[in-house]
């Protein structure tokens, strides 16, 4: 206390003979009258106190300076050069106000300069001790509610380390990246370069040494440093795999990394005004950007639609840590690197909604040229409905993705417009489920035989409908569109029956006049020709068709046996028993039953 009044009566002093000093030499007349009254003031406001004071200063300091030793070794006196720098800085002060003197000022001069070697040599120091740490202290862990009362734990009381890479399944704990004596050391040269106004050239010196160390702990989590260009050229399977270790990396580094080193930036710079922000900022931001720009870069690839689900990890991972980079970046020298983090998630959610788009396009590309063997499964209906099922385990996400921008499609589908109350999500399902039919009832037209037109989309209605029923996809969609898509596929049921077995059973009619007429066994004789005719043909033909569905092909079986059964067994009845007509006879009713269970034979494509 008595060497800070000191200080304070001597700058009172100076700044008195300063102000009414209107020359040099009544300036010090002043200070001799001063000293006259303290030898204090007349020891220390001299030229020669100046210059005396600077030469100890510089002799003393210079032993420091110059060794080749580390200062903070076991055999240095770290606390001894951290005064004299004190002292220094102190003495800077003190003539700061008088150098109009000349010989002040010449001193002012050499005294900047000796600071300025000392700030060098503290750098040099502050980077050996965080180099060091960083071997010695890098791993221990504690629980994030730490007390600051472990603070003074000694080194040897942190030997048990966790290397930094090893797999991590709970995120909730910091590292402890160095020993708390050291952090103790850095603290106290932070505080004199900070002092001596070099807040830059130390919160540099600190990020240089801190981002190398989390420069290592990315190449550890086996993340490569890529250039946007260099991910988008990758191989869609090799970029899979560096999203699994990105999604890895983004977990430990905001979850972990990010708040020790806010955490060590805090201890090392505290109280120092901006500089724990600064520093942590520059430590940071080149990490945070390496990761940022690799979801940046998934973001703007090809929009392919199977990479949708890759992506949607991408987005999750990123909309997750959204509360850890508003928590980690809430001071305003970060605020770039946190809108940077919204921009990037938002994007991604763009590319989400432009897939969608991208497989409405592909759906509607396909073309209609070539027509399924047999009225089989087409491969587009396939790949939509199993892909819209993979899409609904994200649900909860997709939902939040097209809330952001619904938009109700343009459609002549009732169920579109009367959702346009329900989710976005759903409202999406039901605009690709539309997109698809629409695709598949112009497939159907390529058919010239209306009967296998109808074939054709009772398959893929039916399959439509299988992979809707009971489960996400079903609950978004509603049951009013299974009802309504399962009617369809009978109304198919019903056109197919129509076209195929229509004729037929027509040829099977008998007016009751006729039998009796003259001429009533050539026409019945005739009849008999055309359906024997009629129903080869329909069996040839239709044995090669495909029903996917075991269900749905007995079905059909049982359909038509219960319709062209009875009509056969009657007509049979009318005319089996004339004689000109017996001969004529090719199938009994067992028979006509044998060759309709042989409907349907075809190896179109299979159900999966």
């Amino acid at each position: 206390m008595a060497e800070n009044g000191e200080e304070k009566l001597i700058a009172v002093a100076r700044h008195i003979a300063k102000t009414l000093g209107h020359t040099d030499s009544m300036t010090d007349d002043i200070l001799k009258i001063f000293s006259n009254f303290d030898g204090r003031l007349r020891e220390k406001l001299s030229d020669d106190g100046a210059e005396q004071t600077l030469k100890s200063l510089n002799r003393r300091l210079s032993r420091y300076i110059s060794t080749d030793a580390s200062i903070w070794s076991n055999s240095g006196n770290p606390s001894s050069f951290l005064d004299l720098i004190d002292q220094l800085i102190a003495a800077i002060g003190d003539w700061t106000p008088l150098a109009d003197d000349k010989s002040i000022s010449s001193c002012l001069d050499r005294a900047e300069g000796l600071l300025q070697q000392c700030m060098f040599r503290l750098e040099d120091e502050f980077r050996a001790l965080l180099e060091r740490g960083a071997e010695s202290g890098a791993g221990s862990t504690r629980h994030p509610d730490y007390s600051d009362e472990d603070d003074d734990v000694s080194v040897e009381d942190e030997e048990d380390i966790i290397p930094v890479a090893q797999p991590i399944t709970d995120y909730d704990f910091l590292i402890d990246a160095l020993p708390a004596g050291t952090i103790g050391d850095l603290h106290e040269i932070a505080q004199r370069m900070v002092a001596a106004g070099y807040t830059k050239e130390c919160a540099h010196a600190y990020s240089s040494c801190r981002r190398e160390f989390l420069e290592q702990s990315f190449s550890r989590l086996g993340l490569q440093k890529l250039s946007i260009d260099e991910i988008q050229k990758m191989q869609w399977t090799q970029l899979e795999d560096e999203i699994e270790k990105w999604i890895k990396a983004m977990n430990v580094t905001l979850r972990v990394l990010l708040p020790s080193e806010r955490r060590l930036c805090d201890r090392v710079f505290s109280g120092l005004s901006s500089a724990p922000d600064i520093s942590f900022m520059e430590v940071c931001r080149g990490p945070t950007i390496q990761l940022l720009n690799f979801a940046d870069a998934v973001a703007i690839s090809s929009r392919a639609p199977e990479r949708l689900f890759k992506v949607l990890d991408v987005y999750e991972t990123v909309r997750d840590l959204m509360p850890e980079f508003e928590l980690i970046f809430s001071d305003d020298y970060c605020l770039s690197l946190r809108n940077e983090s919204i921009t990037v998630w938002k994007r991604l959610g763009e590319v989400i909604r432009g897939i969608f788009m991208e497989l409405e396009n592909l759906i509607r590309r396909d073309p209609a040229k070539s027509a399924v063997p047999g009225g089989g499964l087409h491969p587009i209906t396939r790949y939509v409905m199993n892909y819209l099922r993979a899409v609904c385990r994200s649900k909860q996400t997709l939902e939040q993705v097209f809330e952001e921008t619904q938009v109700i499609p343009t459609s002549n589908d009732d169920h579109i417009k009367e959702s346009s109350s329900s989710s976005s999500l759903s409202v999406q399902l039901s605009w690709t489920m539309e997109l698809l039919e629409s695709n598949l009832e112009a497939k159907s037209k390529v058919y010239r035989d209306a009967a296998l037109s109808s074939v054709f989309m009772m398959n893929n209605g039916r399959y439509i409908v299988q992979k809707v029923k009971d489960n996400e996809l079903g609950m978004l969609l509603g049951d009013d569109w299974i009802r309504k898509h399962m009617s369809k596929v009978r109304q198919y049921h019903v056109k197919y029956q129509r076209s195929s077995w229509s004729k037929i059973l027509e040829v099977l009619k008998i007016d009751h006049n006729s039998v009796s007429s003259n001429g009533a066994s050539k026409s019945l004789r005739e009849k008999l020709k055309l359906f024997n005719a009629y129903f080869d043909e329909i069996c040839k033909t239709q044995s090669s068709w495909v029903i996917f569905d075991d269900q749905l092909k007995e079905e059909l079986k049982i359909s038509v046996s219960g319709t062209l059964s009875p009509a056969y067994r009657n007509f049979m009845g009318r005319v089996g028993g004339i004689v000109e007509i017996r001969k004529h006879i090719r199938y009994s009713v067992e028979d006509i039953e044998g060759r309709i269970s042989e409907l349907f034979q075809g190896n179109g494509s299979g159900r999966r």
